[in-house]
């Protein structure tokens, strides 16, 4: 659906949620596939750890939910690169929260992360791949964002927005030769999971998470989604009438 990737070599590839987990895997692989990145998230420690041993690395730490500071960091990249290739938004935050728990705080905190900060993104980088004709943006959702799940009760909200979002994007992006990557993890092994005092199902380790992304990215594909013994189950579970779906999902998880 997208077109195929043979070589990263050279390809300016900017990675927005850098500093850890996923973003960071990402970071490291595409370095040693030739890529030319820029890193950006809150901590820039962290992301000079993530960038060190190559020099060419761009470190541009920004607050996604701050508008501006993503456009500055947008005009930086411009200023050296002229154009991007590849803009990843892997940036997000997780907290996890039923209906007896709710706190408008830290709803608003999660929406403001998730939905709004790739929207800010949005608005720095599409004007430049639309002049541009080309290049390619992906945008990490969650399977979470399929259908209501115990504990996410409004995580997995701004996943399905993000969902939404990018089958959007593709249809309108596509003709102007833009790719767009819709990724939906399943459980992986993040500071932000180690929260969870449940069983994960087909847990898998951020490089592993790093490396079906770029397989991915290589194929083409619009959807991509892992691990796919878990994330397929959960495509069918939401196609299940309500009662049923309800029913499995408690089952499931005890919740």
């Amino acid at each position: 659906m997208n077109p195929k990737l043979k070589d990263w070599r050279g390809q300016r590839i900017w990675i927005i949620g850098a500093s850890s987990g996923i973003g960071a895997e990402l970071a490291r692989m595409l370095m040693t596939l030739g890529a030319k990145l820029a890193l950006s998230a809150r901590h820039l420690e962290a992301l000079q750890r993530v960038a060190i041993g190559n020099a060419e690395t761009m470190v541009l730490p920004f607050d996604i939910t701050q508008s501006r500071e993503v456009l500055a960091a947008r005009d930086t990249i411009l200023a050296k690169w002229e154009g991007i290739d590849l803009v990843l938004i892997v940036a997000g935050t997780y907290q996890k929260m039923r209906a007896e728990d709710f706190n408008l705080a830290t709803a608003k905190q999660l929406v403001d992360t998730n939905l709004n900060g790739p929207l800010n993104c949005l608005d720095a980088v599409l004007p430049v791949l639309l002049a541009q004709g080309k290049g390619g943006l992906g945008i990490v959702a969650s399977i979470a964002g399929l259908s209501g799940l115990p504990q996410a009760l409004i995580y997995g909200p701004t996943k399905a927005a993000l969902i939404n979002l990018c089958e959007s994007l593709y249809l309108d992006l596509r003709p102007h030769g833009i790719g767009v990557y819709l990724i939906n993890p399943g459980f992986v092994a993040t500071p932000l999971t180690a929260q969870n005092d449940f069983a994960m199902p087909a847990l898998i380790s951020a490089e592993t998470a790093a490396k079906e992304i770029i397989r991915g990215i290589e194929r083409g594909d619009f959807h991509i989604h892992f691990p796919r013994r878990f994330t397929n189950w959960l495509r069918l579970l939401r196609l299940l009438p309500y009662r049923l779906y309800f029913w499995l999902i408690h089952k499931g998880t005890g919740l």
